[in-house]
């Protein structure tokens, strides 16, 4: 394989051949470097294989966008698993701030973002570090910048996991504020941050919980309901019903993760067997195959979620 000489092969290979050695673990074939040129020795499958996926990794050079070891390892895993190429996934920019774009890193993310696009209501259901709050705040900003809404609503059940809210110092205002945080997090990373308070101030950009979301009809904005696991069937359908006219509607959680009191059932398990179906509205299922945090992440919801599987076939058996 000859690499293009516009291609700098040094963000091909990585720093310090970091990119190359994370191919040569990876794959199957020997690989080669002499200049521009890439020498794949192996079987004819596993040399397909290597060349294939540094084509993806050279289609997302083109672009702008770097390679990092992290992408490597998505591109590796990605292929021929996919039926978008791993470099149309990755190179889907969402919005930009201060140097950082936000894209979508599995094909499932992917999925997610274009199911935002094209329908007014949309659940993202996952574990932990899939993205679901990330993605969807990305698109509201985006939204926002291009005009297609005039203000971003992002709202929480204030539900405690663990300790009591009342326990908690401060005002009303401070004990609610440590629900809310993550939001106001991903809000930052986004937008700049002097922006931030001029938007929260003049209401373009509201952060409230979501008993404050009864008796409104909210128009041409874009509301995102997180952590929708710990909402009760009664909140969940007083939330989706304050949908006004020109807005769109995400909401995210993870049904593995309810903290309501014993006995509550969960609106967002129940949702999907009452909406599905339902034209403009989408439901997106995120797995441990699409966390984006730290790898180990990923192998502890994998591991939580074959401890839960085994958990219930004890008691399929038992009974």
């Amino acid at each position: 394989m000859h690499v293009p000489p516009s291609i700098d092969m040094i963000s091909l290979l990585g720093p310090g051949d970091e990119n190359l050695r994370v191919l040569e673990r990876e794959l199957a074939a020997d690989i080669h470097v002499r200049g521009q040129q890439i020498t794949l020795t192996g079987t004819s499958a596993d040399v397909t294989h290597a060349d294939e996926v540094l084509v993806e990794l050279v289609a997302i050079i083109r672009t702008g966008q770097g390679v990092t070891a992290e992408t490597v390892e998505r591109v590796v895993a990605m292929h021929g698993t996919e039926a978008v190429s791993a470099s149309e996934i990755l190179t889907q920019d969402i919005v930009s701030s201060r140097g950082r774009t936000v894209r979508p890193k599995t094909l499932n993310q992917k999925r997610y973002v274009d199911a935002i696009d094209r329908h007014t209501i949309v659940f993202g259901i996952g574990p932990a570090g899939t993205g679901k709050t990330y993605l969807a705040m990305a698109k509201a900003v985006q939204a926002l910048q291009q005009k297609q809404v005039s203000r971003i609503i992002l709202t929480r059940p204030a539900i405690e996991a663990g300790e009591k809210l009342g326990f908690l110092p401060g005002t009303l205002t401070d004990k609610i504020d440590p629900y809310l945080r993550p939001l106001y997090d991903a809000l930052h990373d986004m937008i700049d941050a002097d922006s931030v308070p001029k938007l929260l101030t003049s209401g373009v950009v509201e952060v409230a919980p979501l008993a404050y979301m009864r008796g409104r009809t909210l128009n041409d904005a874009f509301i995102i309901l997180d952590e929708a696991q710990n909402t009760s069937p009664e909140q969940m359908k007083m939330f989706l019903t304050r949908l006004g006219f020109g807005s769109k509607i995400v909401v995210t959680g993870d049904v593995t993760q309810v903290d309501l009191p014993g006995g509550t059932r969960s609106g967002l398990k129940l949702v999907q067997g009452i909406l599905d179906g339902l034209d403009d509205i989408a439901f997106c299922q995120l797995t441990s195959r699409d966390v984006v945090r730290h790898k180990l992440v990923g192998r502890i919801v994998a591991a939580y979620d074959q401890y839960d599987s085994a958990q219930d076939a004890r008691k399929g058996h038992r009974k």
